[in-house]
C-alpha cells in the first residue's frame, strides 16, 4: 500500500484501518467454525469455497448494512459528508453517488464471502460455545488460522479481509469521515479526483457488506470478500457445486502462496495453527481422520495440532 493509499484509508475507513493495524501488530489469529465435512474438504482439496451472499443467511445482513448506510447518507450526516467532498472537488458527491448506485446491482448479485472470527487465546482448548451452536452442527470443527495472510498488502488475489462493524446506524461513521476530510482537505485536493471517487466507493462498499446488528458482536467476525465482476481474480475461480441440494456458483480460492507477487502464508503448513474438534459423539474418529489429512497436507507436528473440545454441549 502506497503512502497516499494508506492515508486515504485513514481518512475514509478509520475504524477498519485502526483495527487492522492493531490486530496485525499483536499477531491475531482467526478461526473458521464449520462442519467436519466442510473442514475435511478444505484440507483435502487445499481450497476454500466462497459463497454468494444472495443464497446465504448473510444476504439479509448485507441488506441490513445497506439500510444503515442509506439512512445516514440521506440524513444530515450524509449531507455533511457530501459537502466536504464537493469542497475538495466540486460535483464529486453526485458523481460518486451515481457510481455506487450503478454498481449496487453487481454488489448484490456478485458478492462472495467467507466469514471467520477473531480467535482468543482463552479459546485454544475449547473454542467458543456460541459458535459451536451456530455453525458446528452435530460434528463441528474449528480451523484456527495464523493471521499474517489476512493482513497482507499483496493484491494478487483481489480478495479483501475486512472486520465487521456492529452498529444500529451509520451516523457517527459519516460524521467522523466528514471531520477527517475537513482536517485533510489540502491533502485530498492535491490527490487525484479518480482516486478519491474510488475511495468513496470502497468506503460505501465495505460499509454495506460489513455492518451487522450489535446483537452479533460476540462473533468478532471478519469477512473475506470477493467480487469477480468488480475485481477479477486469476486465483478465485467460479464453479457450480451442489450444497444441501441447491446447485449454486461458488468461488474456489486455492490455498497456495504466490511469493513472486508478495503473498505468503496461505498454504496449509503455514496457515493452519490448530484444529479444534467440537462437541460430538465420535471425537476420536474425527481425530484420526483429521490427523491423516494433516499428514497428507505436510502440516508439521500434526498430532499436536488437533485438540478435542470438552464443552458439554448436547445435540438433539
Amino acid at each position: 500500500m502506497t503512502t497516499t493509499e494508506d492515508r486515504m484509508m485513514q481518512i475514509f475507513l478509520p475504524d477498519t484501518y485502526k483495527k487492522t493495524r492493531e490486530l496485525s501488530s499483536v499477531k491475531t489469529r482467526f478461526v473458521y467454525y464449520t462442519t467436519a465435512e466442510t473442514a475435511a474438504c478444505i484440507l483435502r482439496d487445499r481450497q476454500i469455497w466462497m459463497r454468494n451472499t444472495a443464497i446465504m443467511n448473510d444476504y439479509m445482513e448485507v441488506e441490513y448494512g445497506f439500510e444503515c448506510v442509506n439512512a445516514a447518507y440521506k440524513g444530515d450526516p450524509g449531507k455533511r459528508f457530501n459537502a466536504e467532498l464537493d469542497a475538495c472537488f466540486p460535483g464529486l458527491s453526485v458523481e460518486a453517488r451515481d457510481h455506487f448506485n450503478d454498481l449496487l446491482p453487481t454488489i448484490r448479485t456478485d458478492t462472495y464471502i467467507t466469514a471467520v472470527s477473531e480467535h482468543m487465546p482463552s479459546e485454544d482448548e475449547h473454542g467458543r460455545l456460541s459458535m459451536w451452536r451456530a455453525y458446528g452442527g452435530k460434528t463441528g470443527v474449528a480451523l484456527v488460522l495464523n493471521g499474517d495472510v489476512f493482513f497482507s498488502e499483496s493484491n494478487v488475489l483481489n480478495v479483501f479481509s475486512i472486520p465487521v462493524t456492529y452498529l444500529r446506524d451509520f451516523t457517527s461513521n459519516f460524521e467522523n469521515v466528514a471531520e477527517n476530510m475537513k482536517r485533510e482537505a489540502e491533502f485530498i485536493k492535491s490527490s487525484d479526483r479518480g482516486l478519491l471517487k474510488h475511495m468513496v466507493f470502497i468506503m460505501l462498499w465495505f460499509s454495506v457488506l460489513c455492518t451487522k446488528h450489535p446483537g452479533f458482536h460476540e462473533e468478532k467476525e471478519w469477512r473475506v470478500i470477493a467480487s469477480p465482476k468488480l475485481y477479477p481474480s486469476t486465483y478465485a475461480t467460479p464453479a457450480v457445486e451442489v450444497i444441501r441440494g441447491m446447485p449454486q456458483t461458488v468461488l474456489k480460492l486455492g490455498l497456495q502462496n504466490h511469493p513472486e507477487q508478495g503473498l505468503v502464508g496461505l498454504e496449509l503448513p503455514q496457515l493452519l495453527e490448530r484444529i479444534i474438534i467440537g462437541p460430538c459423539e465420535s471425537p476420536q474418529v474425527l481425530y484420526t481422520a483429521f490427523h491423516r489429512l494433516l499428514v497428507e497436507a505436510n502440516v508439521p507436528d500434526s498430532e499436536r495440532k488437533i485438540i478435542m473440545s470438552d464443552i458439554p454441549l448436547r445435540h438433539s
